[in-house]
């Protein structure tokens, strides 16, 4: 089974898990915000950024119909598509200095497109890798054209049915795509945590051979790092200079503060996570001596009986192993014993034949 994904000459997996910090909308349309943004996105612990690529007029129509509104239970009930997606989109001329900046600070940097034109425009600026959105999912053609790059893949699956998310893995690989990541979503905005199914994590791992990840819309820093307990190695999240700021986007995003304590979290699973091991670690080696075994508890004279009233298991871990206490009762003390004295063979004489 594929655990590891390579971005930018980087290999992530099961202890180095791919932080992404979407920008999104929260640039709020301006450029020294977008970049901000990718500065606490590296301070806060982030190992990549991720645009969104397309205008309004590339990802629906200005038109006055109520199929083009917003009328789904979301925070842009009311509005139409493409008045969201006029405040949201980040202008095509920001990308090369987002991603100029991402590379100074150490930053991997990659971009969702949404139709084939931007997929033209990233090819020209080199992008490393591509992302489906989970409302593309569906789009087998965008898929096609993505996966032809050669470039590595991730899809998101929010809304998606198993046979969908099969159509679209699918249709990745039989147009060339051989590094393929799978993000478990919940397109809710914030998602609840009732709804994550993170429990599902570990059966997409298994049913596509893939590596999975999480793109997580709840405002939880700690669900991430049940992600990656559970076989995320991607993790992607919006994030915000301040949710008081508002935008399309930033109710359901986490401020840098908050975005660093997840990073915290995820990194802390990592270490915990380790490997498969039963022999005692480095830090229980000493305490070992403290388990418990086979002691004097009493006076014995030279030639008594030990019994359960002389002879106990207690703490620690200086006499024999309490395994073998029934062979010792009814056999003699060869010498007088004082109490507190770890038992040992050669205090015990040789059982009676």
């Amino acid at each position: 089974m594929a655990q590891t994904f390579t971005l930018g000459g980087r290999t992530f997996g099961p202890h180095s898990t791919l932080v992404v910090a979407e920008l999104s909308a929260n640039h709020r349309g301006e450029l020294p915000q977008a970049l901000a943004l990718v500065r606490a996105a590296a301070e806060a612990g982030a190992d990549a950024v991720k645009l969104q690529t397309y205008t309004p007029d590339t990802i629906t129509l200005d038109i006055d119909r109520p199929e083009f509104e917003v009328h789904s239970g979301t925070v842009w009930d009311g509005r139409t598509l493409y008045d969201l997606y006029r405040e949201a989109y980040t202008p095509w001329e920001w990308h090369a200095p987002l991603a100029a900046e991402a590379m100074r600070l150490g930053l991997l940097w990659f971009s969702s497109p949404f139709d084939r034109t931007a997929v033209d425009f990233l090819e020209d600026l080199k992008v490393p890798a591509y992302k489906i959105a989970s409302p593309e999912l569906v789009d087998i053609g965008l898929i096609d054209r993505v996966a032809r790059t050669g470039k590595p893949l991730v899809i998101s699956t929010g809304m998606a049915t198993l046979s969908e998310i099969d159509e679209a893995v699918a249709a990745a690989r039989a147009a060339g795509a051989s590094q393929i990541a799978i993000l478990k979503c919940t397109s809710a905005y914030p998602a609840p945590a009732s709804e994550l199914n993170l429990r599902t994590l570990p059966e997409l791992a298994r049913r596509f051979s893939l590596p999975v990840g999480l793109s997580d819309h709840s405002l939880s820093p700690t669900v991430p790092a049940i992600a990656v307990a559970l076989g995320a190695v991607i993790v992607e999240k919006h994030l915000t200079l301040s949710r008081s700021e508002g935008g399309p986007d930033s109710g359901f995003s986490l401020e840098p503060g908050e975005f660093a304590d997840m990073v915290s979290a995820i990194r802390t699973a990592e270490e915990a996570l380790g490997q498969v091991s039963f022999e005692p670690t480095v830090s229980e080696a000493a305490t070992r001596a403290l388990r418990r075994s086979l002691f004097v508890v009493a006076d014995i004279d030279a030639g008594e009986l030990f019994t359960d009233d002389n002879i106990r298991s207690i703490r620690p871990g200086a006499g024999l192993h309490t395994r073998h206490l029934p062979e010792i009762l009814g056999r003699r003390a060869i010498r007088s014993i004082r109490r507190g004295t770890p038992l040992s063979w050669d205090l015990i004489d040789e059982p009676e034949r």
